[in-house]
């Protein structure tokens, strides 16, 4: 944890308190004592700076002063999801990394089975985003949302949502030149990501009928959270 996040209704009259992972993690790696400076923040909210003013029954407060502005996201991302367990692994990462909204969608190579998961309850997806905005040390929340019609999605939904002209597509056997990292008068990234088995060609023609470019890191068939990891690296225009 690079910055200790807070949840708005933690913070009252100036004073977040905070127990279980958080608490454990200011005493123990922080070595956190009364009177200790803290990086911190709300979730969704100002970033700023703490001070310990209270330790006990498993617990940690600390007086809040939140003013910075969190750092903005740069990109959103149409995914056609993983297993369960690889996506949990993956969503502290994305929100690490700077990504808004997520979308995802059912692509014919999704396994049907994903939909009951559990992840898919913001109350159990909801902490692995804000483990990873921890991480990165800023606060802006990325949103998730469920399309489980692919085409439905594209065609009727994803203009209005994703008003930027800066679209990608990853896909193995792109036979199109790639795509430069976008510049500040491309607007946002929307990236879309299939399965690990591959769009099909039916996704592919439809991504592509709504201005998505194609974009390969090259032959190799990669992991859903490896491919994701490495994109966003490639085409992240953060500061540049």
């Amino acid at each position: 944890m690079n910055r200790i996040l807070f949840e708005k209704s933690e913070i009252r009259d100036g004073v977040a308190t905070c127990g279980g992972a958080r608490a454990e993690h200011i005493l123990r790696v922080l070595h956190g004592e009364v009177g200790q400076a803290l990086r911190t923040g709300e979730v969704g909210g100002r970033l700023g700076t703490g001070e310990i003013v209270a330790i006990g029954g498993g617990t940690v407060s600390v007086r809040v002063r939140h003013g910075e502005e969190p750092l903005p996201s740069w990109c959103d991302l149409v995914l056609a999801p993983p297993r369960p367990r690889v996506l949990k692994r993956l969503l502290p990462q994305l929100a690490s990394l700077g990504v808004g909204r997520i979308v995802l969608v059912g692509a014919k190579k999704v396994e049907r089975d994903f939909w009951g998961a559990t992840l898919l309850k913001e109350e159990v997806h909801r902490p692995l985003f804000v483990e990873g905005l921890m991480q990165a040390a800023t606060g802006e929340m990325p949103s998730l949302v469920l399309r489980r019609n692919f085409a439905r999605f594209v065609r009727d939904e994803l203009d209005a949502a994703f008003p930027t002209p800066n679209r990608v597509v990853a896909h193995p056997h792109a036979d199109a030149a790639a795509p430069r990292p976008a510049g500040p008068g491309d607007g946002r990234l929307l990236l879309a990501v299939g399965p690990e088995g591959g769009w099909t060609d039916e996704e592919l023609a439809l991504l592509e009928s709504r201005a998505f470019r194609r974009f390969s890191l090259g032959p190799r068939i990669l992991r859903t959270d490896t491919a994701l990891v490495a994109l966003l690296s490639k085409l992240n225009k953060e500061e540049t």
